[in-house]
């Protein structure tokens, strides 16, 4: 089934709703927003994008990455959407790896990724996209289950990215799970894009139009705490998604201005370390409005959930226990913790996390070494460490990969350190995360120079931000003789970790 027929269906039965919204204006009701998809699909189409093609979309929020997402599917291609916040060679080598043949654009980021690709690329503030979807519409072109619907793009230790293939399947999965384990959705609701919609914002969008919602993009394009707040005020009730440093900022800004919310509904986080004590203060002041979620690309958004009553709960003699959990199997999946060779452990006792189910990929992008790697007998290996509790509350532990979650963003080291030693004026680097009160982690990195040179940290900013997305640049430098390694001359990350500790104590 193409999830376009949801936008089809919805429109038919619901055409004069208001659908696609810019701050608190109305762009189009859910009738312009089918028609307008239909016709990018149609001229999709026209341009010789055929089924199973794939289509990138390298853009900041805004309505029209609803259309261009929804026109993709009409055409039966393949969406690839790229976090805006990439460097744009990183998005140019996202763009040839998934083989796309058109991108969608908005002037900023799109307007750098021109000169790093031969791709072309239509700006949908433009006269050719508007072009393209005021024509003649086409039905949705029939689409299996197991039909490539998202191309997700997550790096690896390796450092280079893998292409997660999502599915048609499983986003109706995702989708329809998520009223069950997750939140009610109402048509008098509004999905607030406050997060990127490359990621899981975007993924709860399916559900939203099925429901017939309102799809809310906020003027500024990105997260402003304070817009989101009077937003809600005035076009409540909002449900969102955020990263937990973004409630962070979000209830720093209501204690600062005595908001508490109102016109909030919903807010799903997810995507990074929360800390307990930020949680319980989001909802002391703002009262039972939030649902823990945790997944990956490999299972967008729906491994576990932790209800808004049990988030709120503080009458449970294990409530602390509870919050400290990412909560319990959503129902579309099985979750179990197992040991090295795969058997279940029982409760309480760490190992690695495994789901299967129908959410879960059929493998990534063009690597099939990485796809045996991560899929055994039908399981996806989560990477991530944890304990099931005997009432099945799942809790991370820690993850086994090196991945830094900063801002709900994924940074993998390896990148930051290829990039760093590209320097000349550097011979070793090692980066790891580090605790941090507003992005939940940041990018450290250890350095060893090159002989005879020295290391201007502004240049290595420089050197960083000509190649990488400003977000993984580095925050601190910490420069050492040598660096700490096994027998086996692998770097111990461990020990530099401690070191962190060791000057922060």
């Amino acid at each position: 089934m193409n999830l376009a027929l949801w936008l089809q269906r919805v429109a038919g039965a619901r055409g004069d709703r208001p659908a696609l919204m810019l701050g608190e204006r109305v762009v189009a009701d859910y009738a312009g927003f089918a028609a307008r998809a239909a016709a990018l699909g149609a001229a999709l189409a026209g341009r010789g994008v055929a089924p199973g093609d794939r289509v990138a979309l390298f853009m900041k929020n805004c309505p029209e990455y609803l259309v261009a997402l929804y026109g993709i599917w009409f055409a039966g291609a393949a969406a690839v959407p790229v976090n805006a916040k990439l460097h744009a060679r990183e998005a140019a080598w996202i763009i040839a790896a998934s083989g796309a043949k058109l991108g969608f654009v908005t002037p900023d980021p799109g307007a750098a990724l021109s000169a790093e690709t031969d791709v072309p690329l239509v700006d949908v503030t433009g006269a050719a996209f508007a072009g393209m979807t005021a024509g003649v519409g086409m039905a949705p072109a029939p689409r299996a289950p197991g039909d490539l619907a998202w191309l997700f793009y997550t790096s690896g230790t390796t450092g280079r990215p893998k292409g997660v293939q999502i599915t048609h399947g499983m986003l109706a999965a995702t989708s329809l799970s998520y009223p069950i384990d997750v939140d009610e959705v109402r048509a008098e609701d509004a999905a607030c894009y406050a997060a990127p919609m490359s990621h899981g914002a975007g993924l709860y969008a399916p559900i939203h139009v099925r429901m017939g919602a309102r799809h809310l993009c906020p003027a500024s394009q990105g997260f402003d705490a304070g817009e989101v707040l009077d937003l809600a005020e005035r076009l409540g009730p909002l449900s969102m998604f955020m990263a937990p440093t973004m409630v962070r900022r979000l209830t720093d800004a209501a204690r600062a201005t005595g908001k508490r919310g109102a016109g909030i509904k919903t807010i799903v986080y997810g995507g990074g370390p929360m800390y307990r004590a930020d949680i319980e203060e989001a909802v002391d002041w703002f009262g039972p409005r939030f649902v823990q979620i945790y997944g990956q690309g490999e299972c967008p958004m729906a491994i576990t959930a932790l209800s808004r009553a049990e988030v709120a709960d503080r009458a449970h003699p294990r409530w602390r226990a509870r919050l400290a959990s990412v909560g319990r199997a959503q129902s579309v999946v099985d979750v179990a913790v197992v040991d090295g060779a795969g058997a279940a452990l029982p409760p309480g006792e760490v190992g690695e996390i495994a789901v299967r189910g129908l959410p879960v990929m059929p493998g990534y992008w063009q690597a099939p070494e990485a796809t045996r790697k991560t899929l055994r007998d039908g399981w996806l290996m989560t990477g991530d460490l944890g304990t099931l509790d005997a009432e099945g509350y799942l809790t991370l532990v820690d993850r086994s990969r090196d991945v830094i979650i900063s801002g709900g963003s994924n940074i993998y080291p390896r990148e930051v350190e290829e990039v760093l030693l590209s320097h000349p004026s550097v011979r070793e680097a090692a980066v790891v995360g580090r605790p941090s009160a507003e992005w939940g982690e940041e990018v450290v990195a250890f350095l060893v120079a090159a002989p005879g040179a020295g290391i201007d940290e502004a240049a290595l900013d420089a050197h960083c931000l000509a190649q990488i997305a400003r977000f993984k640049r580095p925050k601190a430098y910490v420069m050492l003789p040598e660096l700490p390694k096994n027998n086996y001359g692998k770097v111990l990350k461990t020990e530099l970790r401690k070191m962190l500790e060791e000057t922060e104590t």
